[in-house]
């Protein structure tokens, strides 16, 4: 096996799962392996111009073939839509069935309000641990500008999964910043 060979193959190993997750959210699931073999074709062919830190690109060759082959820019909504599925049997049995199933329903009813942008910038930087810089390079964008979205989007979210008005419940969220200490004198 020659270098390049083994450079795909590593390439491959390691992002393989990352990239059809990415996928199978945006196009249907019939789809996503069709994709996913495209986005490892596009790069064997390119390999030698792959970047380093490769998922930021490998996404963006994924999120570019996804919309121009599979029509999924008019499917931005199916984003949520496919989220709602993810839940698994397991993470049933780790909550209480009602706790789960109401917090699952209100960051689902959250991020279905915001923008296909602002909700994709989320989740390549939440789910997906993109920098904010990775993920503007895999959506095409300025940097800027996906700081913008991600900015956006977290507050829409923030202020959606804040405090209950029917319940005056909260739901769990970041720890508070603790107060700093001052010693008497």
């Amino acid at each position: 096996m020659d270098e390049r060979e083994a450079r795909f193959t590593r390439l491959y190993e390691a992002y393989y799962r990352n990239v059809f997750g990415y996928v199978v959210l945006r196009v249907s699931p019939d789809a996503a392996e069709d994709v996913t073999g495209e986005v490892f074709a596009v790069a064997w062919r390119k390999i030698d111009d792959v970047p380093e830190r490769a998922l930021p690109w490998l996404l963006g060759v994924a999120r570019n073939l996804a919309r121009r082959s599979y029509g999924a820019a008019g499917k931005d909504r199916g984003l949520v839509d496919r989220l709602t599925g993810l839940t698994t049997d397991a993470d049933l049995l780790a909550w209480d069935v009602a706790d789960h199933v109401v917090a699952r329903d209100q960051a689902l009813a959250a991020l279905r309000d915001l923008s296909p942008k602002e909700a994709e910038a989320i989740t390549l930087v939440a789910w997906h641990g993109l920098t904010p810089a990775e993920a503007a390079r895999a959506v095409g964008c300025t940097r800027a500008a996906f700081t913008v979205r991600l900015y956006r989007g977290r507050r829409r979210l923030a202020r959606a999964l804040g405090p209950s008005q029917e319940t005056g419940a909260e739901t769990p969220g970041p720890a508070p910043r603790p107060r700093p200490i001052r010693e008497k004198l």
